[in-house]
């Protein structure tokens, strides 16, 4: 089968796409034709190995995965003998982090994992980009206890992330603001934020109104930029480390003085959490922002242009072309 794989560290070019072997399943595996797949900062992240401390969980001098990708949308071509929840033809999607291996035209998936039968009316590249960053958007909310009538900020509003909290904070009846560019504040409107702030116009930490938690979907900025935002008891919540991996550490010491506090979000990947996205995407509460498509031939390309920086929502990989 084709995959995209790389054997050592490194940028773009260091991905190209041959054959390699098709996995095989076990007794409680479903073996998925892989029809999209998606390129996301969690896929640059551990093919860079950076931060360099991810390479104790990838592998100190190489890769011992070779081919990456989390998220994916396909049939099921195959299915153990000990798997009564999935059956030959099924429309399937789900999340694989650390085993990995989307980026290919086949996937070995345990039944039990997160992994459930697509949404209907959703097509595979539809629903290939529907779990990475709105699995991270649903760690945020449920973090921060987010509850109907909040005021939260959503810093980031355009990427993966920042789209799909949006979306999900909506469905939760929060009240929400919304920061992006120029360029997608009519987008960012469509998503149902009630309020969009343009950053390019107006340094949104020195905004007026107060939250009961701050969303840095992009990871750009720090509880010390954004602590005056929040109201007494509000929450800070980031995507990334932040400088000196400070926001592992600040929601230690942020609780003790009962104020304003960091909180970092722990993402769960299970088949409950997938299903409830298929749920929201269903009856049309949440739908990923899709920015580009490329076949899985160009999936450097696609890479290159998600280092760029100026990705909207997700960037698909397409395995098999839609007829």
């Amino acid at each position: 089968m084709k995959a995209a794989v790389y054997n050592r560290y490194g940028p773009p070019a260091v991905v190209r796409v041959a054959e390699v072997d098709k996995p095989s399943i076990g007794n409680h595996d479903v073996l998925v034709r892989v029809h999209a797949t998606t390129v996301n900062r969690t896929d640059c992240a551990y093919r860079a190995a950076s931060p360099f401390f991810m390479r104790m969980l990838t592998g100190l001098a190489r890769p011992r995965r070779t081919v990456l990708g989390t998220e994916y949308a396909g049939v099921a071509e195959a299915v153990g003998s000990g798997v009564t929840s999935f059956t030959v033809g099924d429309r399937v999607f789900g999340y694989n982090e650390g085993a990995f291996g989307t980026h290919a035209e086949y996937l070995s998936v345990p039944h039990h994992g997160p992994v459930a039968i697509m949404p209907a009316g959703v097509t595979f590249e539809e629903a290939a980009p529907g779990t990475e960053g709105s699995h991270y958007a649903l760690a945020f909310i449920r973090t921060a206890g987010i509850q109907a009538g909040q005021d939260v900020l959503v810093y980031g509003a355009t990427g993966a992330i920042g789209s799909a909290a949006v979306q999900l904070l909506k469905q939760r009846k929060a009240i929400v603001t919304a920061v992006c560019g120029t360029a997608h504040l009519e987008l960012v409107k469509g998503l149902g934020a009630d309020r969009v702030v343009d950053h390019t116009a107006k340094d949104f930490t020195t905004d007026e109104q107060r939250y009961d938690a701050v969303f840095d979907a992009v990871g750009k900025t720090t509880f010390g930029r954004c602590r005056r935002l929040l109201k007494p008891g509000g929450a800070y919540l980031s995507s990334e480390l932040g400088p000196w991996c400070q926001n592992l550490l600040l929601p230690l010491v942020t609780p003790l003085f009962r104020g304003r506090r960091v909180k970092f979000p722990f993402p769960k990947q299970d088949q409950k959490i997938v299903r409830h996205l298929r749920d929201l995407m269903e009856s049309g509460e949440f739908r990923p922002v899709i920015d580009r498509r490329y076949p899985l031939e160009h999936i450097v390309d696609a890479y290159r242009y998600v280092e760029g920086g100026q990705k909207i929502g997700n960037v698909v990989i397409t395995v098999v072309p839609p007829n």
